[in-house]
């Protein structure tokens, strides 16, 4: 699969077809009681989801290079599959794994990294970490290197827990490091989000591979791009999930003797939604192919999707829960978990209140 031409008015038929076979794998297999079980798990997933997803329909190894045992395609069809994620909720590692961890180890330009770890990614068998945030956030990296020993503490750690290799950014360079290597702490970090694993792992003087030579700020650069978009696009899969559930329940619902779907004012409101959520289809997008073809609008077009899309997701969320009235705001129902999501999204990779860091 390629991801082809630029194409700005939405996804191909071909890349259609792909999201109907991913969202026909996620309906029978990661409905809400599903996912509900995995976040219960101290590895906060369904394995046999993951196992699933990369057999069946390949995709860890969509992004990676066919020399590296992918499918040679690229990062529209990644963030396809966390659009289609962002729907369930479904905490496996595909963004942090399979999207930002095979990307940095692209990025680091070391060959015999990529034939070492990448075919293992591809397979769904071996899971990335990518060890980043300090304590004031990705803007500066929380771990740093003196030659190549690495100390400091990276910070919301996707996947970090259970990863088996943590790749750490640092003011100088990418370093490989197995995370079962001394001097490696980690911990699990509370959450609102109780669909999303984060944890935050410390290194004491533990020695690590350098990984190739690429500019360290053009490299940080290229990966805020990257997760900016993939973030974008899972905010629209979630946003849209919440339009769809908030439209079913109205239907239902009944009051003076009508659906209250049938009222006028909440026909706007529900409108309304509607519009947030095609136009942030539109904005992710259009950033998600910048990002995959490397266009120079790519940094504004990222920095508008992550702003325009947290923000349609939070307002959408918001009027879901007014919508659905009591119901929403307890245990059972899954509104305060898409609520949680939407404003853990909103944080995560950075605010986006002031443009992407550059490279100096």
């Amino acid at each position: 699969m390629s991801g082809g031409g630029r194409v700005t008015d939405g996804p191909s038929t071909e890349h259609q077809e792909f999201t109907a076979s991913v969202r026909a794998l996620l309906t029978k297999h990661a409905g809400s009681a599903a996912v509900r079980a995995g976040m219960d798990t101290e590895l906060g997933y369904d394995q046999n989801l993951w196992r699933l997803l990369c057999e069946q329909v390949g995709v860890a190894a969509l992004a990676i290079p066919e020399e590296y045992g992918g499918f040679g395609a690229s990062l529209v069809e990644s963030l396809l599959v966390v659009t289609e994620l962002g729907r369930t909720l479904a905490g496996v590692p595909m963004l942090g794994s399979a999207v930002l961890g095979a990307q940095a180890v692209l990025l680091s330009g070391d060959v015999d990294a990529c034939a070492r770890l990448l075919p293992e990614v591809a397979e769904g068998t071996r899971t990335i970490a990518v060890c980043w945030a300090g304590a004031n956030g990705w803007d500066a990296p929380g771990v740093h290197a003196e030659g190549e020993i690495l100390s400091g503490t990276a910070r919301y750690v996707l996947d970090g827990l259970h990863a088996d290799t943590l790749v750490v950014v640092t003011p100088t360079g990418l370093f490989e490091v197995e995370a079962a290597a001394d001097g490696v702490t980690r911990r699990s970090v509370p959450t609102m989000d109780p669909t999303r694993k984060l944890a935050e792992i410390t290194f004491t003087d533990v020695p690590g591979r350098r990984l190739g030579t690429a500019d360290p700020a053009a490299v940080s650069t290229r990966l805020h791009e990257i997760a900016w978009a993939a973030i974008a696009a899972e905010q629209v899969g979630a946003a849209e999930r919440c339009l769809d559930l908030t439209v079913e329940y109205t239907k239902s619902r009944v009051q003076f003797g009508r659906a209250i779907g049938s009222f006028q004012a909440l026909k706007h409101r529900m409108a309304d939604m509607y519009v947030l959520v095609e136009s942030a289809k539109s904005t992710s997008y259009a950033a998600t192919t910048a990002v995959a073809e490397r266009s120079p609008s790519a940094a504004e077009d990222v920095w508008a999707a992550r702003l325009h899309c947290s923000e349609a997701f939070s307002t959408i969320v918001a009027e879901m829960v007014q919508l659905h009235g009591g119901i929403a705001i307890t245990w059972e129902h899954d509104a305060h978990l898409f609520f949680k999501r939407a404003h853990g999204d909103a944080q995560l990779f950075g605010t986006p209140h002031r443009p992407l860091p550059q490279p100096t």
